[in-house]
């Protein structure tokens, strides 16, 4: 364990929010943070330039694509991800537990671990807790994640009982298989949307001891109040000296009760998959750029937003690369997406600094909602 790579800078007094630092290998991240997803060694549509420009502090990657492509081993020999992608900032791994909850059918699940069929070629592997840790220690990142099972919000009782059992026999497991220096192991609290298995999880995993805290079993069908009532339930008996993270949470209302709750680290496709999708994040609410009512429209997609895409493109410019099929519009589009993510962390890190993030939280509803109902919400 390594605590002392955390510390909490500002306790908001009014609720749970709070300013952190935290060190890595590469770098130190100002917390609370949202973490762009680059799941195959790249963050869709955007280069690492990109990401720079628009201070991205940390990324994710993925260990279940990066293992069955181009594997592990290559991305070792070839001097590890940092260098393989060209990233000089902090990455953070997951185990691959969510994408093989993803794979329905095709994987078995067992004590020793699950043997999954590849969604590439059909091929047929079994990844363990042991396998997970040496995946993510030749890939090099900054932080990697314990093995785990996620459930769906729909598992039953007994079923998630079993499950969340299991995953702590298999965070026991990650942390004897974990050797590689200067690399901080995050253990997974699990437990369905039943707050007493969340706290028989958390207490468990906190007494292996881990260099941070991530809630799973998220962002897996539930509502928003569900949700919500798992946060809620969590964030009072979590550790007060280590990172806290929500893994898959990324509606920008999430992250304002999320970071209301006292949790620190967050990431979702949802700002770059809704940018090839022509669906933006602005000021005034989601725009869909496809809509017609944008085809002459010669102002900037977000008048409040002072991105590269913002201050120099028109609506109307957007809409026809969108509906063009131009790749330009991809790039673009997530540009601002992910720099409208990365500002509202900023925006809440600074609130939290002034002591006035009750004030921040009512102000971001009031907008939401005089937004909705000029929109006829």
């Amino acid at each position: 364990m390594a605590d002392s790579n955390f510390t909490v800078i500002h306790q908001d007094a009014s609720c749970g929010a709070r300013l952190g630092s935290l060190k890595t290998t590469h770098g130190v991240i100002e917390t609370p943070i949202f973490m762009p997803v680059g799941t195959n060694a790249t963050v869709k549509a955007m280069t690492p330039e990109n990401l720079l420009a628009i201070n991205a502090q940390i990324i994710l990657s993925n260990t279940y694509h990066l293992y069955l492509r181009p594997g592990h081993a290559l991305v070792e020999k070839l001097g590890g991800l940092h260098k393989f992608m060209n990233w000089q900032g902090p990455i953070l791994t997951d185990s691959g537990g969510f994408q093989v909850f993803s794979l329905g059918e095709l994987r078995k699940i067992s004590e020793e671990g699950v043997r999954f069929q590849s969604h590439i070629d059909g091929s047929y592997h079994f990844l363990t807790p042991e396998l997970s840790i040496r995946i993510q220690e030749a890939l090099g990142a900054d932080i990697i994640m314990c093995f785990d099972e996620c459930t769906p919000a729909t598992a039953d009782y007994n079923y998630v009982r079993r499950s969340l059992d299991m995953t702590t026999r298999w965070a026991l497991r990650s942390k004897e298989a974990h050797r590689r220096e200067g690399q901080q192991l995050f253990g997974i609290i699990q437990g369905g949307m039943h707050h007493d298995l969340r706290a028989r999880s958390l207490e468990d995993i906190c007494s292996i001891g881990f260099d941070g805290y991530a809630l799973g079993g998220l962002s897996v069908g539930e509502t928003k109040e569900q949700m919500y009532g798992v946060m809620e339930c969590c964030a009072p008996m979590m550790p007060k000296d280590a990172p806290r993270y929500i893994m898959g949470i990324g509606a920008p209302e999430d992250l304002v009760e999320a970071v209301w709750h006292g949790y620190d680290m967050f990431d979702c496709v949802m700002p770059t998959r809704n940018a090839r999708n022509g669906m933006l994040f602005t000021s005034q609410g989601r725009i869909n750029i496809k809509a017609k009512i944008y085809e002459e429209d010669q102002g900037p997609l977000d008048p409040e937003c002072s991105c590269h895409v913002c201050r120099t493109y028109s609506r109307a410019y957007l809409r026809h690369l969108y509906r063009s099929g131009e790749i330009l519009a991809s790039n673009l589009n997530t540009y601002h997406n992910l720099y409208y993510f990365l500002d509202l962390m900023r925006r809440m890190r600074k609130a939290i600094q002034e002591s006035s993030f009750s004030d921040f939280r009512r102000c971001y509803y009031e907008k939401q909602d005089t937004n909705q109902i000029a929109k006829g919400g």
